[in-house]
């Protein structure tokens, strides 16, 4: 006769289930903070969000500003790669369709959740001295990431006079737009910008002549 199986599997190891908590404390912080904005997101409706005990959720975050700026860096994050991963099916480099793929993407840096979620901590941590420090710095990571994303996706050459600012000014264009989708969703007009700085992108990476 066999042996008697478990009638149900093994126990997940602590480790893993810790890591599970915590991703569903930041996933959850990230729709708490969109949704509600600071003054309504503190750590007892994050972890009645995210199915945790308020002790649970301490236990990973000792307080609310360590909570928010690292569920943001870690969604910043999770959309910096999705945004790399774009580079293995791209048109061929010096192509409009490639750099087009590439400011539409971009531009979703600043739309979404995300986005909203990073506005609320910014603007929460114009008034609270102990997050603004710490929503500084993250904000400057984050910034020198998404510029060396584009730089790489772009295949810019950033020695060649004016390339730094033209993509700076991309990424400022983009944010512009995030903005703009907070209060309504244009998106043919972000579709006739989107172009233009494709083309602008294009013109200086690859000038003619």
């Amino acid at each position: 006769m066999g042996a008697l199986t478990p009638a149900h599997g093994p126990k997940k190891p602590q480790q893993e289930r810790s890591r599970a908590t915590r991703l569903k404390l930041l996933e959850a912080a990230i729709s708490c903070l969109a949704e509600r904005g600071w003054s309504g997101s503190t750590v007892s409706v994050v972890a009645e969000r995210a199915g945790v005990s308020r002790g649970a959720a301490q236990h990973h975050f000792r307080t609310r500003e360590d909570l928010f700026t690292a569920a943001v860096e870690h969604v910043a994050e999770k959309r910096q790669g999705a945004v790399q991963a774009v580079a293995h099916n791209l048109p061929p480099a010096g192509s409009i369709a490639r750099t087009v793929i590439i400011v539409e993407e971009l531009v979703g840096l600043y739309t979404g959740p995300l986005f909203r979620a990073a506005l609320h901590l910014w603007v929460a941590a114009s008034d609270e001295a102990q997050l603004r420090e710490r929503v500084t710095a993250l904000e400057a990571r984050v910034g020198r990431e998404a510029h060396r994303t584009a730089v790489a996706l772009l295949e810019a050459d950033e020695k060649v006079p004016g390339v730094r600012e033209t993509v700076q000014g991309l990424l400022d264009m983009a944010r512009g737009l995030g903005l703009a989708n907070l209060l309504t969703d244009d998106g043919a007009r972000r579709d006739r910008v989107v172009a233009q700085w494709a083309k602008i992108i294009d013109d200086v990476l690859n000038p003619v002549g």
